[in-house]
């Protein structure tokens, strides 16, 4: 396996991140625990969870993991930080309040002495980013964190970001973990470029839009039993766009002419993308797992890129994998 810098640090992680959203529900322990042995058995050495994925159990499989196969020292292991983990005031946000003890937190959920990678889950429009990046950097000269990352910001408020340490002399994000796919590719307009300018890795979310392009949800058919489309809310559903099944179709005509299935395609036209590090992969079954794995060995073929772009082209979307923000406002077409 190809291992790739984690932005413009020194460390190297595979080309495929283990997501873990899906540990504690509807993936159950059991399963989880053999996905993660299965990963690292594979090359996987990246994993990533956040302390709102089923109300902290996630993170807590993943610790009962690692610490049963004895390979913590294996592995890259990122979390977040932001989202409601009780009923006070407090406890959810970007406050230094917060964090300190969210970290805390996830350390004991975690059984590790430290977060290699600490991200941000969403962004704040009113704390000023001094707090936030203040908080963090103490983290990191306790020896609690060693990276500190940020999720779904948009292009201006990385850039501030980056500036804010500078001015301060704080430590400064190494990542952004954007959603990015095929059916939404409004990342590339701004986002992509400053990460690639300033050396940030770019650890795409969501890189099979949620099953789209995985091809279950074909055109004209509603929504499968069990499927995430069922199980979830409003949110989730309206980025099953009528486009966005169409292009999954064609993609899929693609994968076979390939000897591949529509997800690994789709997986593997995220990976080699032009400034991407690591997509997140969150299977649900040992089987789902396997199927992406094999991915992190393949290479794009620079003659097909073409014939992604006339699917969706560069810079637009067809369904709105942002529509867990309130700022990005560009157009969906289709």
């Amino acid at each position: 396996m190809e291992y790739r810098a984690l932005g413009r640090t020194g460390t190297m992680v595979s080309p495929l991140c283990l997501g873990t959203m899906n540990f504690g529900g509807p993936a159950s322990e059991e399963d989880s625990i053999a996905i993660v042995n299965e990963a690292l058995e594979l090359g996987i050495n990246f994993i990533d969870t956040a302390n709102v994925y089923n109300d902290g159990e996630s993170e807590r499989i993943v610790g009962r993991a690692l610490k049963a196969n004895g390979l913590r020292s294996r592995v890259v292991l990122a979390t977040k930080v932001y989202g409601q983990m009780g009923s006070g005031p407090n406890d959810q946000g970007v406050s230094r309040y917060h964090i300190i003890k969210a970290c805390e937190d996830s350390l004991q959920r975690l059984q590790t002495d430290r977060i290699d990678l600490y991200q941000l889950h969403r962004p704040s429009q009113t704390v000023p980013q001094d707090e936030t990046l203040r908080a963090f950097d103490d983290l990191i000269r306790a020896g609690k964190v060693l990276y500190i990352g940020c999720s779904t910001h948009p292009a201006w408020m990385v850039m501030e970001a980056l500036a804010t340490s500078e001015k301060y002399g704080l430590a400064r994000y190494i990542s952004e973990q954007p959603p990015y796919n095929l059916v939404d590719r409004r990342i590339e307009n701004e986002l992509l470029p400053l990460c690639r300018k300033h050396g940030l890795a770019i650890l795409p979310w969501s890189p099979l839009a949620g099953g789209v392009l995985a091809g279950r949800y074909p055109p004209g058919v509603s929504f499968p039993e069990g499927s995430r489309a069922e199980r979830a809310g409003d949110m989730f559903r309206a980025r099953v766009t009528d486009r966005a099944r169409s292009v999954a179709a064609q993609v899929g005509e693609m994968a076979k002419a390939r000897g591949l299935t529509t997800g690994q395609l789709a997986l593997l036209w995220v990976k080699d993308q032009p400034g991407v590090t690591s997509p997140i992969i969150g299977p649900r079954t040992l089987a789902q797992a396997k199927e992406m794995i094999c991915v992190a060995d393949m290479r794009l073929e620079e003659s097909d890129r073409p014939l992604f772009d006339e699917l969706v082209h560069p810079g637009t979307a067809v369904a709105d994998f942002h529509n867990s923000n309130e700022w990005m406002k560009a157009r969906i077409f289709g």
